[in-house]
């Protein structure tokens, strides 16, 4: 049987993930890749790989797509790890530097400032610009929450404006995958997370994130109906940008 080929962020956020994988015999069964959230879209969109864990914000962009798993990266609040770094505060903010790692956090940037905060602003994805704030996500934020006079943490304020949770990324294919395939990988993801304390025992300590708190309570793996309807509505507001 050819293995089938996946692509999953190379965050914290998605050990637990991996280890359910590495824990399975579906790790047999697969060709595993790990990328940044922007490749793996890209990925997965170019048909270089069959399923990717990609930002929610280019599933519309993928051909024939289909969320094929239970699980997901999503917060329900606070997330720890997307963040609006501002200098000044929000109601001041006019220009903004993009992050080129995800469509996703780019564009929930783009609907809070609009919708959430109504502000105009200019944005940009010239690394050298300097701005008002700038957008930043994953394991980039680590300790660096000090180095701004303001942050906004991008899961919290969407649940103000919308009371939803989030969800930044799902594991997506982009055509017809074996139903005892999809069975048995998301069993891999579940024993992930049924098992993220001993994934913390193997991560190292990193100044700037409590990494138990951060996988056990900030991060919610779950793919609820509260977080589907997130992202419709999500989707919806960045087609009105």
């Amino acid at each position: 049987m050819e293995k089938i080929k996946i692509s999953a962020v190379s965050y914290t956020n998605t050990k637990p993930f991996i280890y359910g994988i590495q824990h399975s015999p579906v790790l047999e069964q697969i060709d595993l890749s790990l990328d940044i959230p922007s490749d793996c879209a890209k990925k997965l969109i170019d048909n270089q790989v069959d399923i990717g864990l990609i930002p929610v914000a280019a599933i519309p962009f993928v051909p024939n797509a289909q969320i094929i798993s239970s699980f997901c990266i999503g917060s329900v609040g606070a997330v720890n790890s997307v963040f609006i770094l501002s200098d000044v505060p929000v109601n001041e903010i006019k220009t903004v530097k993009l992050d080129p790692q995800s469509r996703t956090s780019n564009n929930l940037a783009k609907v809070l400032l609009k919708n959430h905060f109504k502000v105009e602003v200019d944005f940009t994805t010239d690394p050298l610009a300097i701005t008002d704030a700038i957008i930043l996500i994953g394991d980039r934020t680590f300790g660096r929450k000090d180095d701004f006079n303001y942050v906004y943490d991008m899961g919290e304020e969407w649940m103000k404006f919308t009371g939803l949770p989030f969800m930044y990324a799902a594991w997506v294919a982009n055509k017809p995958i074996p139903e005892n395939f999809l069975a048995d990988f998301d069993k891999a993801l579940g024993l992930g997370i049924q098992n993220i304390s001993s994934v913390i025992e193997n991560l190292p300590i990193i100044a700037g994130i409590d990494i138990a708190d951060y996988l056990k309570y900030k991060l919610d793996f779950e793919l609820t109906e509260e977080k589907l309807k997130a992202k419709d509505l999500f989707l919806k507001f960045i087609s009105e940008l």
